[in-house]
């Protein structure tokens, strides 16, 4: 099973090495972790997919809470939040098969932000299912080069919140 925990933590230096030792410590793996500023510019918001069994998955939140740096942890699963990632990748092409890697980000929703003679700078923020799938469509063609962020979640808005 894979959890997201969005942990709110002090903007200091040492507090993500901190919270990876809490994981690397305890042999927990972590699958995707993203860090950013929050609106206040003293709070951080760290996105970390885990995944492992229920018990686990109840440790990893109980750990997290205990440590000092750490405001606040909400634990959600992939069904009750919107989880996007982005991704640039690079990929090789000819002159037959341009046509095909431009049609296949036009159906995922990428997009081309640079092209040399040779290869195609390709961008796409979206669901991390969609970004595996690009992967996974692009393999053939040849990828040259390729960075991710990982992945960066929010609970879905409750109906509470939208009536506001």
């Amino acid at each position: 099973m894979k959890r997201i925990f969005s942990v709110l933590v002090e903007n200091r230096s040492g507090v993500l090495c901190k919270v990876a030792g809490l994981f690397s410590r305890r042999s927990y793996n972590i699958d995707s972790l993203a860090v950013g500023e929050t609106e206040d510019k003293s709070v951080s918001v760290m996105t970390i997919v885990s995944s492992g069994d229920e018990r686990t998955m109840e440790q990893i939140e109980k750990q997290l809470n205990k440590k000092l740096d750490i405001i606040k942890v909400k634990t959600f699963t992939e069904e009750n939040s919107m989880c996007r990632e982005l991704m640039l990748i690079k990929v090789k092409y000819q002159s037959g098969n341009r046509s095909d890697i431009i049609e296949i980000c036009n159906v995922l929703n990428a997009s081309v932000l640079d092209m040399s003679s040779s290869s195609l700078l390709i961008q796409i923020c979206d669901a991390p299912e969609k970004i595996e799938l690009l992967i996974k469509m692009l393999t053939p063609f040849g990828i040259v080069e390729l960075a991710r962020t990982g992945t960066l979640s929010l609970q879905k808005c409750s109906e509470n919140e939208k009536a506001k």
